[in-house]
């Protein structure tokens, strides 16, 4: 196996990992890397969709607990049936609205000015959700209704907009809804899991004609990158919630969407490639 193959899988893992589940959209991140790195072409993007299962298990093992305990009390405790009702509700719209206009939104909206129109507005929606008053009623997913989970289903479902970030999406959405920063937090993490989950399997059955043994130490080295530092980011991201907001991200969404302006004007990112 090529070793600057092996660096590239090493460097674009990482960036999964530590983007995945900020609010600051990790397609964005990805494209920028991916381009910078030269792998950015039909095996780049396979690649992607494999590191993507490396960040979603790093979520699925921090809360293995919860996890055990919610699907050993199905049908016979409250709880876990709540937890898992709400997630399926809220997995719904974002499912529906994907694979109704998925195609179109990528034809029309994956381009460089989009992408970084998402970036700083949804830069400013943080600045105005972390500046005005916070009414909570949720402090637990566990206090969830059906009614609110639809609610962040239709906060994921922005995030089919390049650019938006569905972490950004849903933990911000949450909190204007009522939810708890960490509460928001928490179930946007249980939500990555069936989101990302399908996502990620639908994907990989579309494009299995890519599927190659000889890119398997590539497929390794990136699926660990990315779970490893997601796993770090979302411990992180537990602790920095307890004493921070999310101003510091809606600052660094404005820069990079500048960013992404600026590649695209001097031509050194084929954004439209994607």
């Amino acid at each position: 196996m090529d070793i600057t193959l092996l660096i590239k899988a090493l460097i674009l893992g990482v960036v999964e990992g530590l983007t995945e589940f900020l609010p600051i959209s990790s397609t964005g991140h990805l494209i920028l890397a991916g381009d910078l790195l030269n792998f950015n072409d039909d095996r780049g993007k396979l690649f992607e969709i494999v590191i993507q299962s490396g960040a979603i298990l790093a979520v699925v093992w921090e809360y293995r607990e919860r996890i055990l305990k919610t699907f050993s009390g199905l049908g016979r405790q409250r709880e876990a049936n709540r937890l898992v009702l709400n997630l399926f509700i809220a997995f719904l719209p974002l499912a529906v609205l994907g694979l109704a206009f998925g195609k179109a939104i990528k034809a029309s909206l994956f381009a460089p000015l989009p992408v970084a129109t998402a970036f700083i507005i949804g830069a400013f929606v943080i600045l105005w959700a972390e500046r005005r008053t916070h009414t909570v009623r949720i402090h637990s997913v566990d206090e969830m209704t059906p009614l609110d989970a639809v609610k962040m289903g239709v906060a994921q479902a922005c995030a089919l907009i390049p650019g938006t970030s569905r972490s950004g999406a849903t933990i911000i959405g949450g909190m204007l809804f009522g939810f708890s920063r960490h509460a928001a937090t928490e179930f946007s993490f249980f939500l990555a899991i069936p989101t990302l989950g399908v996502a990620t399997i639908y994907q990989l059955y579309k494009e299995r004609a890519l599927l190659s043994f000889d890119d398997l130490g590539m497929w390794v080295v990136g699926f660990i990158a990315a779970f490893v530092s997601a796993f770090l980011c979302v411990r992180w991201l537990l602790r920095y919630i307890s004493n921070h907001d999310f101003v510091p991200f809606a600052w660094y969404r404005i820069a990079f969407g500048i960013v992404v302006l600026a590649t695209w004007h001097f031509g050194l990112v084929e954004w439209t490639a994607h």
